[in-house]
């Protein structure tokens, strides 16, 4: 069965020691995402969506146009790859959310970024 609209996600986590302080509760993490297109139409990343989870339970939404400042249009197979961060107050925590994208046709859908972790090292045995 062959998808329209269909967008995959995925991440890679880098935790930025030298951003970071245990002293301080200070924990950098960059993520490399890549979006790939692999819907039938193309479309354009218009938004995003984040729910970022502490090792406590603490949820933070983070909600803003495009990503890194652009809307990448993707043609049906392409993909596109941008670099951001975010930072914790523990060791641990996960990151998930939706890109809301717009394809040619004028669909609007919801693109899933599934969970992953953010992890310092050493602080899972």
């Amino acid at each position: 069965m062959s998808q329209k609209y269909h967008i995959t996600v995925s991440a890679e986590v880098i935790y930025q020691e030298q951003h970071s302080s245990v002293a301080a509760d200070r924990y950098a993490f960059a993520y490399r995402i890549t979006i790939k297109n692999t819907g039938e139409l193309p479309a354009r990343l218009l938004s995003r969506h984040w729910v970022i989870t502490d090792a406590n339970g603490k949820v933070q939404e983070v909600r803003g146009m495009g990503v890194v400042g652009e809307h990448p249009h993707l043609q049906p197979g392409e993909s596109y790859t941008y670099t951001s961060g975010s930072a914790l107050t523990t060791p641990y925590g996960t990151m998930r959310g939706s890109y809301q994208m717009e394809a040619d046709d004028g669909h609007t859908f919801d693109a899933e970024i599934p969970e992953f972790h953010l992890i310092a090292p050493r602080v899972l045995h």
